[in-house]
Parts: structure tokens; C-alpha cells; sequence
């Protein structure tokens, strides 16, 4: 009897299949937005629930009615800066050409940097092509149980010129959620998803299981290509790592971004995570990771279309 066609399971689309390098993401391209604004911001993911919403389009078929919708709940505590870097745009990419140090910088960036013994110079480059804002952020005020701060750089929107007076600024200040982003907004979210570790075939691509009278293995690949020439193409599937990759979610919304309180919070927190004690967000639908991952949101790169949902109850 003949056998149905099956299309091939696991996407081709990321190649090399390698883990991430380091646990924090790194954003290769920023939106280029006409308004001086902080364009990312980093948040640790606490857990999924459901939300009881609302939408208030007076156009959508949809308006008056109560139904429920997954969200994620994201724990924002407030980010320090640290230095301005400026970049020059060369045939190899940006290089480093100069770098402003905060004099106020976050006394436990000593636990993951080695930081300068004497004070780098104030003053601003004859010739830079981007500015960028590296920040630290600040696990101990959370109840991840980590001390070590993670750093990661935010890009600047906004004109050249006002790029680095407008990082300058924050030299003496928390950066807090809400001076980057507002409710009912989109952002792209960047992260390093769950490691799996070392997976057969048949969980890494999805391949059938061999027939009963298949010899030896049943659950490998059957063929691995031709004898001549005597090469396996990176297409055919084989056992090795998986996950733990770098992946980037476009235009999840922002439902709602709101203080701690007791109200709205569980009483003995989430598990796996803890009790959050900072300012939070719900974004609606799920992001990639385990809990405690750190996740880093930025403004969106395609804009689309967004429905106002107002939150009535959050089911915990």
C-alpha cells in the first residue's frame, strides 16, 4: 500500500542550529524612530494566567463582550544606567570609538564587570554615527534570588545631534517602565528560549516512527543521503541541541502596566518565580523562555493595527 507524502517537520529557516551565547539577549537592529525615546526596556517573565477583557472598539464585533484571552505577567523593576557608548560605522560593522561613564553607576556591577579604576572623559567625539545607552538591571530588588546584575544596551531614537544629551539625562535617574512604554502598545519581544538539552530525531524534527520490520533503529533518520558524493547535507535531520536559541516575537501588545499591589497580586506569589514586588505588565499571549529569563521589549519594528482591550478581571 502506498504511503502518503509527509512533509518535512522542523524549520529551515534559522541556520547555524547553535545555542545563544549568553543568557541576555542582544538586539542587532533598532527602529529608527523620529522622537528622542529610550526605543527597550528589560523585564523578567513571572508566569501566564487568563484575563477577563473587554474590547473598546465601537466597530468590532466583539464590543460589550466579556471573554477570556492567555496573558503573561512580566516584572519590571527600575534599570540604572551605566555608560553612553558611541559607535562609527565601518566596512566590518559598528566599532566602539568612545564611552562616557556614569559616575552614579549601580556599586554591584563590580559583581560582573571590572569596572575602571579612574573616570573615562565627558566630553563627546568629534565623529560618531550612533549613540547607545548600556544599562544595568537590578535582580536583588526581585525575589529571583540573584545578585548579579545583567547588562545590555538600549538603543536612542530620535535625531543624531539630540541622541547624546538625551541619554546624558538619565545619568542621575531610575529608568522605569513607564517613561518607555504605555499601555495598549505593541513591542517586539527579544529572548533565548527553554534548553532541552540533547534531543533524538524524533523530538528535535518531528520524524515518524520506523515500521515494525525497520532494522535495527526505530528511532533515527533512515537515510542520511547518497554514497557518492560521500557528504550529509545540513538538511536531513539528526540528533543533537535543542533549544536555548536567540528568537525575536513582533507586535505583542501591552495590555496593561500597573504598581504592585496587594489587590492584584497573588498572596504567595507565583510559582517557580516568587513574589513580585516591583512594577509589573500584562502582555497578552505568551513569550518564549522559562520563568526568570530575562526578556528584553522593544518598540516595534512593524507597526499594525491595535484593539483597545480593557481588562475586567485577571484570573490567578
Amino acid at each position: 500500500m502506498p504511503r502518503a507524502h509527509k512533509s518535512r517537520s522542523g524549520s529551515l529557516q534559522y541556520w547555524p542550529r547553535k545555542r545563544a551565547q549568553k543568557e541576555t539577549a542582544r538586539v542587532r537592529s533598532w527602529p529608527k524612530v523620529d522622537k528622542a525615546m529610550l526605543l527597550g526596556f528589560p523585564a523578567y517573565k513571572t508566569g501566564m494566567t487568563h484575563a477577563q477583557v473587554q474590547v473598546n472598539n465601537p466597530h468590532s464585533r466583539l464590543k460589550n463582550d466579556l471573554f477570556s484571552i492567555p496573558v503573561t505577567i512580566l516584572e519590571c523593576p527600575a534599570i540604572k544606567p551605566f555608560s553612553l557608548r558611541f559607535y562609527k560605522k565601518t566596512p566590518y560593522g559598528l566599532k566602539t570609538v568612545s564611552e562616557i561613564l556614569n559616575k552614579n553607576f549601580d556599586k554591584d556591577l563590580a559583581r560582573k564587570l571590572r569596572l575602571p579604576k579612574k573616570q573615562m572623559t565627558n566630553e563627546l567625539p568629534n565623529d560618531y554615527d550612533d549613540v547607545r545607552l548600556i544599562c544595568s538591571t537590578q535582580p536583588k530588588i526581585t525575589s529571583i534570588g540573584k545578585k548579579k546584575p545583567e547588562v545590555l544596551e538600549i538603543g536612542i531614537g530620535g535625531p543624531l545631534e539630540s541622541k547624546a544629551e538625551y541619554g546624558k539625562s538619565w545619568f542621575d535617574k531610575e529608568i522605569k517602565i513607564g517613561d518607555v512604554f504605555k499601555g495598549n502598545q505593541l513591542v517586539d519581544v527579544h529572548g533565548v528560549t527553554k534548553g532541552k538539552g540533547f534531543q533524538g530525531t524524533i523530538k528535535r524534527f518531528g520524524l515518524s516512527l520506523k515500521a515494525k520490520k525497520s532494522e535495527k533503529k526505530k528511532r533515527s533518520t533512515g537515510n542520511l543521503g547518497a554514497v557518492t558524493p560521500s557528504k550529509v547535507l545540513y538538511t536531513v535531520p539528526q540528533a543533537g541541541k535543542m533549544g536555548y536559541h536567540l528568537r525575536t516575537e513582533v507586535n505583542k501588545q501591552i495590555l496593561k502596566i500597573e504598581p504592585y499591589s496587594k489587590e492584584t497580586i497573588p498572596k504567595n506569589g507565583f510559582r517557580h518565580y516568587g513574589l513580585v514586588k516591583n512594577t509589573y505588565l500584562i502582555l497578552k499571549g505568551s513569550v518564549f523562555g522559562p520563568r526568570k529569563r530575562l526578556l528584553t521589549l522593544t518598540q516595534p519594528m512593524r507597526n499594525k493595527k491595535v484593539y483597545a482591550y480593557e481588562i475586567k478581571r485577571i484570573v490567578l
